[in-house]
Order: structure tokens, then C-alpha cells, then sequence
């Protein structure tokens, strides 16, 4: 089976399901998109690796994961998105130390966290794109989706009981007020929090 190489387009947080995210990979010779639905914790890690500007005061588990690996010389070569059973993906980390290879199971969004941080490219079997990606014009990383691109994705994350997230609005806060909000976000760990300012003030630069 031939492997189809997959980049991160961005993450969109369900504004009817209270802690869903759908995290957007594209094929990188391709136009279809692969949704997955992922956690919260899972969404703000990979977040916070995507964007450069938000560092924690303390590693979180993909960080002590990566800080651990290089202690001991272990690389991460690539993630393999290779199985997709009732809507679940089941990807697989292929690790190397001293020259031996090993296969690791891991949950899509885990794999994934820890890809972006070795740099290390993220593939999927051309059978699990044919069966699950959708033709969909994403916006550029770290920026919103148009509404019609929400509704299909909210699609994709509904089947539990709808729950009304709230969404701050940044609009009346200066560029020096969000950079405070922003340390003050991050100081407090609230990095989802942080992430949404990040974005607010890329919007304005």
C-alpha cells in the first residue's frame, strides 16, 4: 500500500461541543483533507507546538516526552496514520536508537504531538485517505475556518449532547493588552486561552 504524506493545516474547536476539536491534515500532492476528531488537552499540545511564540513554564507531557528521548537518544523518524476502524485512527510511531527501529502504537493526537516536535514528516496509507478525506478549502494554519467549513466540521465532531462553549471576545483590548492577557494566559497554564490570543493578535499584525 502506498503512503501519502500529510501536513497540519489547523485545529477548529466545535462552538456546540464543549472541549471537541477537529485537528485538518492535507495531503501534500492532493487537495483532500483528513479530519480528526481530537481531545482538548491533546488540540492545545499540538497548538502550542505549532506556534512558536507561546512557550510553557513547565514541559507538558508531549515536552517531557520529547526532553526524555533526546536524554537517551531516541528519534523519532516518522508517525504512520495506518488503520481506521468505526471512525477511530490508529497510527503508529516509528522510532530509532543506535541504529534499531522500533514500531510504537499510540493514539492519533499523542503521534501527532510528538511528530511536530522531532520534525518528523506524518504519513497515512492512500486507502484510509480515499475512505475518510473530504474535499474542504481550509484557511491557512492558525487562522478561523469560513462558516460553511464549521458546519461541515461540526458535523464531523457532533454525536454527543450539545453544550454552548463561549467564546471571548478580544476585540476591545489593545495589541499591549492582549500581549499581558497573552503572558498571563501562559503563566496560568491556560494555554488554549493562549492560543486564541496568539490569534487575535496575528489577525492585527
Amino acid at each position: 500500500m502506498s503512503l501519502v504524506r500529510l501536513n497540519i493545516k489547523g485545529i477548529s474547536y466545535s462552538q456546540t461541543q464543549n472541549g471537541a476539536y477537529a485537528l485538518i491534515l492535507s495531503e501534500v500532492d492532493g487537495e483532500r483533507k483528513l479530519p480528526i476528531v481530537i481531545g482538548a488537552f491533546e488540540a492545545q499540545s499540538i497548538a502550542i507546538a505549532l506556534e512558536k511564540e507561546i512557550k510553557p513554564p513547565r514541559p507538558l507531557t508531549h515536552d517531557l516526552f520529547k526532553n526524555f528521548a533526546d536524554r537517551f537518544e531516541i528519534v523519532v523518524k516518522q508517525v504512520i496514520i495506518h488503520k481506521l476502524v468505526d471512525g477511530v485512527f490508529y497510527s503508529s510511531i516509528i522510532c530509532e536508537r543506535d541504529k534499531i527501529e522500533e514500531i510504537i502504537d499510540a493514539r492519533t493526537s499523542d503521534a501527532i504531538a510528538l511528530a511536530l516536535r522531532f520534525k518528523a514528516p506524518i504519513f497515512t496509507y492512500k486507502n484510509i485517505l480515499d475512505k475518510a478525506g473530504i474535499y474542504l478549502k481550509t484557511a491557512e494554519p492558525q487562522k478561523e475556518l469560513s462558516k460553511d467549513e464549521e458546519l461541515v466540521l461540526e458535523e464531523l465532531i457532533s454525536g454527543e449532547e450539545s453544550a454552548v462553549q463561549v467564546t471571548e471576545d478580544f476585540s476591545d483590548l489593545s495589541i499591549e493588552e492582549l500581549r499581558d492577557e497573552l503572558a498571563a494566559a501562559v503563566k496560568g497554564e491556560d494555554y488554549e486561552r493562549a492560543a486564541r490570543i496568539r490569534d487575535e493578535i496575528s489577525k492585527r499584525e
